[in-house]
């Protein structure tokens, strides 16, 4: 019977293997042939593939571009270290300002690996994106499989991941952007601690898999520049859990210390980013140590006594967290991120606030609330019923083992009464499923404040509805509220329901998946191309352009010309630059514009119908109306205005210059227009 189980064992771990790793290739092919569809990407020219990555997208994709043309790979990298094409009239160092390794690194492997007479560049970039995409898959489905014991639980997440793809992922059409380097690194991760946090683990399997933990956090933080936010609220995780006695304390204490020695190793290679060294992760995970170090007895004593030392530790980590962030950026003078602070202190309603940059965040879409029909998408194909339905028993059993734990401590002398009932309680929540619970609770509320933030937890979403469809313990647990439990039951239910599930999925959403793989569509954006053409065959390739950071990324990557500013915006310096930049959108004067363009060394000034006629957003949140209201002018058209905002002396600078009057032509001369774009020179006055 032992041999026979064993074999068994192997058997099901084969299969299961088999099956994650052609769901990851069949993810990856699906993604890539939605990406040529609806762009025609092999047909179409050079200049509409990468005016096809927009915004910041651009920008990143220009540096691997760079790279791969570079004569040779260290003078790419001394291009990168001191470039002075991104901001003009500063010398800046890419690697240290931007997470752009990836980039580095495909462009030295292209140019080391025999493939070019085989593959474009282009074509190796997007494939690798598309490549993580399986690795994301297949973390996703490992992790789900730790949790329920069953491969089968990763194969419905696998599937809830694909058809919900909507909301899981956008890597099709914004390929180059930081988050789809980072979330499959951050899947990883999580299954790696998933599988850290199982009881009885053998120490050398510990050791490799904290080995493991370390890696995947490392590239994650390397990836993208808002990993410490990421892993601050799974720093909060592993605090929660320690306080309540949910998780093994050392094995806790690896994991604060592998976050801040990635993080730090991360720091190094970016060349002692200081926004890396101001992070809060940094300094609630040294708070965090720091407090278990001072305060020894926190685990000792009864409810009461736990709950007034629980308290008092909760408070002494904030304020020595707050405080030795605070330190930290007096002594850095470091101010890249304040515009966050800003952004959420106006969200979260602690006042009203002018400034441009919080503005600028908080009237775009993508950080607003997450819209309700996210939920009606998720609900058809029975995830989020599933989700909820997981999710209420496992908050009410953490629930209860959270009050034992803290009821019947180490030094209560209740222990021994109590042992075997916590031990029933422990068992209904092992310490990886109270991981993924809180896990999943705290980046559900991120990403129902932050609708950018939601594919952080959709994609987890798909993980846990699966393992408690799967899983002995919400089974175990809701046969026994009903008096019916045997374990002849939960077998039946917890393989038969998921393959009810997975039919009808694949009965639904398979004609669909169909229609839209065979649905063909072409890139066409004549206008912006015209521009990019004109740019390349008119210009000096020294010129320096200004305009919307948006279009300014696309102008780099397609032309290679100087740019005044761009959409990477963790900086102060770039922040207040782009400010002045956009009052060319502002009601100032043809002299102040021009005096302003001339500062930042602009030969060219590019002006879109689009902002300065805009109506996507609703008035008060349109780019011209920011300008106004920062600059303490009414805002236009009919509506309430601040009682202190007055009316402006000028005229809107991107209306008034297209009359042609001598103030304007005497500075500024249209050297190219079509339906959406006004390029103008600036005039070389003495």
């Amino acid at each position: 019977d032992h041999t026979g189980g064993k074999l068994w064992n192997i058997l099901s771990l084969t299969v299961g293997g088999i099956v994650a790793v052609c769901l990851g290739l069949l993810t990856s092919v699906y993604i890539a042939t939605l990406h040529e569809n609806d762009l025609w990407f092999s047909n179409i020219k050079e200049v509409e593939r990468e005016i096809s990555f927009r915004t910041e997208c651009g920008l990143y994709y220009s540096y691997y571009k760079q790279m791969v043309q570079a004569a040779s790979i260290q003078q790419g990298l001394h291009g990168l270290v001191y470039d002075n094409k991104t901001e003009s009239v500063r010398t800046i160092n890419i690697l240290e300002r931007m997470n752009v390794y990836q980039e580095v690194f495909l462009s030295i492997l292209y140019r080391i690996l025999p493939i070019q007479q085989y593959l474009e560049p282009v074509y190796f970039y997007i494939y690798t994106l598309f490549g993580l995409q399986a690795v994301y898959v297949i973390a996703l489905y490992v992790t789900s499989w730790l949790l329920s014991g069953t491969w089968l639980s990763g194969l419905l997440a696998a599937f809830w991941y694909i058809t919900n793809r909507v909301d899981t992922t956008r890597v099709e059409f914004t390929i180059p952007l930081r988050e789809n380097w980072a979330l499959p690194f951050f899947a990883v991760q999580i299954a790696a601690i998933t599988y850290l946090l199982r009881t009885h683990l053998q120490p050398a399997h510990e050791r490799w898999t904290l080995l493991a933990v370390f890696i995947a956090t490392f590239f994650f933080s390397l990836t993208w520049q808002f990993n410490q936010f990421m892993m601050l609220i799974q720093a909060l995780v592993l605090f929660i859990l320690d306080c309540l006695d949910m998780l093994p304390t050392a094995k806790v204490t690896w994991l604060y210390i592998i976050q801040v020695s990635g993080l730090l190793l991360v720091c190094v290679l970016q060349f002692f980013n200081s926004m890396i060294l101001g992070s809060l992760l940094i300094s609630f995970n040294a708070s965090v140590l720091i407090a278990r170090t001072i305060q020894k007895n926190l685990k000792k004593g009864g409810l009461l006594s736990r709950l007034g030392k629980l308290l008092l530790h909760v408070l002494f980590v904030s304020c020595l967290t707050l405080l030795v962030n605070k330190l930290i950026k007096k002594i850095l003078n470091l101010e890249s991120d304040e515009h966050i602070f800003k952004f959420l202190k106006a969200k979260f309603g602690f006042g009203a606030t002018r400034d441009f940059d919080a503005n600028l965040y908080l009237c775009e879409e993508a950080f607003g609330l997450l819209p309700l029909n996210t939920f009606s998408r998720l609900s058809d194909t029975l995830l989020f019923y599933v989700y909820i339905f997981v999710l209420f028993p496992m908050t009410v059993t953490a629930a209860i083992v959270a009050f034992q734990n803290l009821r019947y401590s180490i030094g209560s002398t209740k222990v021994e009464k109590s042992l075997e009932r916590k031990e029933d309680c422990t068992i209904a929540l092992k310490p990886e499923t109270a991981y993924n619970l809180i896990h999943t609770v705290l980046f559900g509320c991120l990403a129902l404040s932050t609708m950018r933030m939601k594919y952080l937890w959709t994609s987890h979403m798909c993980v846990f509805a699966s393992f408690g469809l799967c899983s002995t313990e919400v089974w175990g647990l809701i046969l026994k509220c009903v008096r019916l439990y045997t374990s002849r039951r939960i077998s039946v239910i917890r393989y038969s329901l998921p393959v009810v599930v997975l039919l009808y999925i694949s009965y639904k959403f398979w004609p669909g998946i169909m229609d839209e793989l065979s649905e063909l569509r072409e890139f066409y954006d004549p206008d912006t191309v015209e521009l990019m053409n004109w740019i390349k065959s008119n210009t000096p390739s020294t010129a320096v352009f200004a305009g919307s950071m948006q279009l300014l990324a696309g102008v780099k990557l397609c032309t290679g010309r100087v740019l005044t500013n761009h959409p990477h915006y963790e900086d102060k310096n770039l922040r207040e630059r782009t400010k002045q930049i956009y009052q060319i959108y502002a009601k100032r004067s043809p002299e102040d514009v021009y005096r302003i363009l001339q500062s930042f060394g602009t030969d060219y000034v590019i002006l879109e119908d689009s902002i300065c006629y805009e109506r996507r957003h609703s008035r008060g949140c349109r780019l011209r109306d920011l300008l106004d209201i920062a600059n303490g002018h009414i805002m236009d058209g009919l509506g309430e205005n601040e009682p202190d905002l007055k009316p402006s002396l000028y005229p809107r600078f991107c209306e008034e210059i297209k009359r042609n009057l001598p103030s304007y032509t005497v500075h500024f001369t249209r050297v190219f227009q079509n339906k959406t774009f006004h390029v103008y020179r600036l005039a070389k006055h003495k």
